[in-house]
């Protein structure tokens, strides 16, 4: 049951991690004025990614120093969701297989 739920748990980093990269990439697009933000539609697809994006990015915020306009807690993010999905799940899996849990 617990090999169940660990794999759910790392599909939903999957998927988090895409929502991540498209946040990025459309603030990148944003910045650059390649992306018209008076779009209606531009405007609630920025709006939903923040929504998700945001209470990730808050902590890593607080203990990154300011670099200015640059933003590196999507690529801590990405870093932290990584370690995550590579390490700490499969490791914790393969206890939850040994306990027979």
């Amino acid at each position: 049951m617990l090999a169940v739920l660990l794999e759910i748990v790392a599909y939903l980093l999957g998927a988090l991690t895409w929502v991540i990269i498209i946040q990025a990439i459309l603030s990148w697009l944003v910045a650059f004025n390649v992306i018209n933000t008076y779009n209606d539609f531009v405007r609630q697809v920025l709006y939903a990614l923040n929504v998700i994006t945001e209470p990730i990015y808050r902590p890593i915020r607080r203990i990154l120093p300011d670099f200015g306009a640059l933003d590196l807690s999507p690529l801590v993010a990405l870093l932290i969701i990584n370690i995550l999905t590579r390490i700490v799940i499969p490791h914790a899996q393969a206890q939850a297989m040994m306990a027979g849990v």
